[in-house]
């Protein structure tokens, strides 16, 4: 099955204020602009205030009843970008040892802290943010790779990907959601909640920020997990249909060939 959206395929004018200026603003952090210096001062402020409360807390929380397709017990489990590991809840088992990746250490330390007040093995790496999406572990090393909200970050995607597959074991599985990226709901979405969020507190441009921070959509992120992984199941939200447009989450189970 080959996935689309049509929500970022509006003309320009449409398009850009609900995915970003990519035209202008490409798809790569400009690190020197202002916009993307207050954005590492604010994100951690953004995270909280729109991403776990009310609507936030609703639509993320969808895709974490996938953990409940992976029995944990005694394996060792990676999860690039934690957040706050909201999807603790729907754990079945109890890993041999849970690796949390990721490229801002505030939020490492929060993911590590929450794991150690539940006594849970871990070990915390901190990410680079690398072109050639290169990670700092062994071939095979993991019997899971955890992604909640990260692919859409991940760019280019393919050799993040590529990485994942390397450090998962054949027969393991890559489990997780994404927001539905490029859909005309999840842009409308956005444009009436966190893009408010920024003009309200920050002087951010948001059409650079949703560009430099989701630079992948869904149809793209779908497609290349299917030509690389095996598709187990791929689940829409809150509709149930198989369209991108219509939904707001992905949850996924995909593996190693």
């Amino acid at each position: 099955m080959t996935y689309r959206a049509f929500g970022y395929r509006l003309p320009e004018f449409l398009s850009a204020p609900l995915f970003g200026d990519r035209r202008r603003f490409g798809l790569v952090p400009q690190t020197d602009d202002p916009c993307w210096q207050e954005w590492l001062d604010v994100y951690l402020r953004f995270y909280d205030s729109n991403q776990q409360q009310s609507a936030g807390a609703v639509v993320n929380g969808a895709g974490y009843r996938v953990m409940q397709q992976l029995d944990m017990t005694g394996k060792t489990v990676l999860e690039i970008g934690p957040g706050d590991i909201h999807h603790l809840p729907w754990w079945r088992g109890r890993p041999d040892c849970f690796y949390i990746g990721d490229i801002q250490q505030p939020m490492l330390d929060r993911s590590a802290a929450r794991l150690a007040k539940l006594d849970i093995p871990h070990q915390s790496v901190l990410l680079e943010r690398r072109a050639d999406g290169k990670l700092p572990f062994t071939d095979a090393q993991f019997d899971a790779v955890v992604s909640f909200y990260s692919l859409e970050h991940l760019y280019p995607l393919e050799r993040y990907l590529e990485e994942m597959m390397r450090v998962l074991r054949p027969g393991g599985v890559l489990i997780g959601a994404i927001p539905a990226e490029g859909g005309l709901a999840w842009g409308l979405g956005r444009y009436l909640t966190s893009r408010r969020w920024l003009k309200r507190n920050t002087n951010i441009n948001p059409d650079k920020i949703i560009c430099w921070e989701h630079p992948n959509f869904a149809d793209e992120i779908l497609n290349t997990l299917d030509r690389h992984l095996t598709r187990r199941s791929v689940r829409f939200w809150p509709l149930g249909v198989a369209s991108i447009d219509l939904n707001l989450v992905i949850k996924f189970v995909y593996e190693k060939r």
